[in-house]
């Protein structure tokens, strides 16, 4: 699995109009799930980001995690974190899971994170054309892969 968390002050979630998620402080995260990740990546990455500590204490320093700030959690699937570049000039998205692989990791991924946070997380649509909006703190932006444990 490949994630990129984005530390934010805010972020919202759009499809058809209609806001399905929307957030003030806390944290976007932008899953992508391949055909070779099982529900160990799930729980590795779960417990990493709960703990990551990205958001500033009272001397400025990135000590604190999205709890320790009672922060507030979105996460958006996105198959084209998974996109190869190397031939051509259009992405491949052959390590992309289908969606009979991806759909059961990601709501696991979610009800985990959920369990793992304390409280309700929000989330996109899975598979729908979503227009995400953030205003990114910091900058803060990290990306994990799971299958290379950075």
């Amino acid at each position: 699995m490949r994630v990129v968390i984005q530390r934010v002050s805010s972020a919202s979630v759009v499809v058809d109009n209609a806001t399905v998620a929307n957030i003030a402080a806390g944290l976007l995260i932008l899953v992508g799930i391949e055909t070779a990740d099982s529900h160990e990546d799930v729980d590795w990455l779960v417990s990493k980001i709960i703990k990551m500590r990205i958001f500033e204490d009272e001397n400025h320093v990135m000590n604190k995690s999205v709890q320790d700030i009672d922060g507030d959690i979105i996460v958006v699937s996105q198959f084209t974190l998974h996109a190869a570049t190397k031939k051509g000039n259009r992405p491949s998205y052959i390590k992309a899971a289908r969606p009979e692989i991806a759909i059961p990791l990601y709501e696991t991924f979610n009800q985990k994170l959920a369990l793992e946070f304390g409280k309700k997380i929000q989330t996109g649509i899975f598979g729908a054309d979503m227009k995400v909006s953030l205003l990114n703190d910091g900058p803060v932006t990290i990306i994990i892969d799971s299958k290379n444990r950075e």
